[in-house]
């Protein structure tokens, strides 16, 4: 699906102008839409993407300016929020009962976050779902318990937060002093007279090529052990266990039930048997190597 033809903000456009340009692409009544994304999912009608794509821009920026305190172009945000529009279009499955825009809102929240954890530099430490949720939660939190944002955090302030995002208290004292400080030039000067760089004092922290070859070859067995164990399963246990424990999005058990025709508890008692067989194969697996290795 190509969006060369939507309307472009550049990094020094008028936000104004943008703004107007794209009120001109109607909304979509729901009759309308759902013969729209049917086009585009039966016949892949780019005309029919399109138009679900331009009568949802607004949406996009509206999400967009919500993102607007991280110090990135709005006009960049916009972009990958467009993007994940698109993405929303192309998966879209008009015969599950909801609009467009309660589908696509998620897929350009997605796009956004990821932007802006791949711009700064400072979050690059952690990107799992908790540093996430803390990321784009904690400047939200400090100002509705009023919290100073100069230095560190008041304990109480802390464990308030911490409570409410489900993350350690470290996670937040942490990510609060990343927030507050800027980037600086590994290239900077350490002292006046320009004598030696920031960079000059950094440790190497790289594994030893021992270490890493080490390491590769236990990522080895371990992958082989996993391949064969689950050699152990039949077609539907191995299918249902890599949609739910293997994929980075799990498919939900309702989507699985529908595809075997069975009830969700069966689903779901399927997928912890396919498990307990899969940790005991790769147990006996693990213990017959060890055996093998004594000998």
């Amino acid at each position: 699906m190509a969006g060369g033809n939507l309307p472009s903000l550049s990094a020094d456009g008028n936000l104004s102008r943008y703004l107007q340009e794209i009120r001109r692409f109607p909304m979509l009544e729901p009759e309308h839409e759902f013969m729209l994304a049917k086009s585009w999912q039966e016949h892949q009608d780019s005309d029919a993407a399109q138009t679900l794509v331009t009568s949802h821009l607004r949406l996009v920026a509206k999400i967009a300016m919500g993102y607007r305190g991280y110090g990135l172009p709005l006009s960049e945000l916009i972009s990958e929020g467009n993007v994940g529009m698109m993405q929303a279009v192309k998966r879209f499955d008009p015969d599950r009962g909801f609009r467009l825009a309660t589908y696509a809102m998620w897929w350009i929240r997605a796009a956004i976050q990821e932007y802006i954890l791949h711009s700064w530099s400072l979050v690059k430490m952690g990107t799992t779902a908790a540093q996430k949720k803390l990321f784009f939660n904690l400047r939200k939190l400090k100002g509705q318990l009023q919290a100073i944002d100069d230095g560190d955090l008041p304990p109480e302030v802390v464990t308030t937060i911490a409570t409410k995002l489900e993350v350690p208290e470290n996670d937040v004292i942490s990510m609060n002093r990343r927030l507050a400080s800027p980037d600086h030039s590994l290239n900077a000067p350490l002292r006046a007279d320009g004598e030696g760089e920031w960079q000059d004092w950094l440790v190497d922290q790289e594994e030893s090529q021992e270490s890493k070859l080490g390491n590769r070859q236990e990522l080895g067995l371990r992958r082989d052990l996993l391949r064969n164990a689950m050699k152990t399963l039949n077609d539907r246990e191995r299918h249902i266990l890599t949609e739910r424990r293997l994929r980075d999005e799990p498919v939900t058990l309702e989507d699985l039930s529908r595809k075997y025709n069975i009830s969700r508890e069966r689903v779901r008692q399927i997928e912890v048997r396919a498990f307990e067989k899969l940790q005991k194969a790769i147990k006996s697996a693990a213990i017959g190597q060890r055996l093998l290795s004594a000998s």
